[in-house]
């Protein structure tokens, strides 16, 4: 591993407690870029933090819920006075809940829209506004999303959350746009089936609505029916394209969502 591939970014991570979020976050430091790592489980980012800084990073913990603008501000303004400025924003919350089409509920579609979509906005525009305030540096500064294979398809089981990451690929085109006159580069990288605490649930899920019959099964025939590459991914998997866009190496790309799934999605 390059140990300074990141040295010189100064990058919050939302949803960063556990998770891919956790695991890009020590990945991440261990490339030498310091992290806020922002979750609304505060004590899981303690321990996130923990183990960074043991390992000779550095990092800092913000206790967030990305629906509510002045907790994200407040983190990215703490970012910048820890850290000097903020160059890197990745806007990784999300949540699922899945029910068939027709049991779709509004408490069901709010919540999840709230989080995935909303959050990532406000995530966008909180931490632009800081790049901005900070002034135009010589390489761009970079605001990354994670969308989804369902970014660009859906399932009848998780339409609002299809709805949500399609959202989150419409934010990555139009921030694009919006931002590109101040050297603000957006894009995002859309995971498949990670085995993850989010995954975990999801399976269980599933089986009490009744698509699969039991835990398991539905990452198995995932990965046995879609996935090219026939298994499925874990945060391992996804931490390489997420350095990627966060380095210098990314820096004439905006407005792209890569997928990072396996083969599910042929773009």
């Amino acid at each position: 591993m390059d140990t300074t591939r990141l040295q010189g970014k100064n990058i919050m991570i939302t949803g960063a407690a556990r998770g891919m979020g956790a695991a890009i976050a020590e990945h991440y430091a261990a490339q030498g870029a310091k992290i806020c790592v922002a979750d609304v489980n505060l004590e899981g980012c303690n321990e996130v933090v923990a183990r960074i800084n043991a390992s000779g990073g550095e990092s800092i913990a913000a206790k967030v819920d990305v629906t509510k603008r002045d907790q994200v501000k407040t983190a990215v303004e703490a970012t910048a006075k820890a850290f000097g400025s903020i160059n890197v924003m990745l806007n990784n919350a999300g949540v699922n809940k899945p029910l068939m089409f027709l049991d779709i509920t509004e408490e069901n579609w709010q919540h999840i829209m709230d989080i995935n979509a909303l959050g990532t906005l406000i995530g966008m525009q909180e931490a632009a506004k800081q790049m901005i305030k900070q002034g135009k540096q010589s390489e761009p500064y970079k605001i990354i999303n994670v969308g989804s294979i369902l970014s660009r398809q859906a399932f009848d089981d998780v339409v609002p959350y299809a709805c949500s990451k399609h959202a989150v690929l419409a934010m990555i085109n139009g921030g694009a746009k919006a931002l590109a006159a101040e050297n603000i580069t957006v894009n995002g990288y859309g995971p498949g089936v990670v085995r993850t605490e989010l995954w975990e649930q999801l399976d269980k899920d599933l089986v009490a609505i009744g698509k699969f019959e039991k835990e398991g099964q539905s990452m198995d025939q995932l990965a046995e029916d879609m996935i090219l590459l026939k298994r499925y991914s874990y945060p391992e998997d996804v931490v390489g394209t997420a350095s990627f866009l966060a380095s210098g190496e990314s820096d004439y790309m905006t407005g792209q969502l890569i997928m990072i799934d396996g083969g599910m999605i042929m773009q």
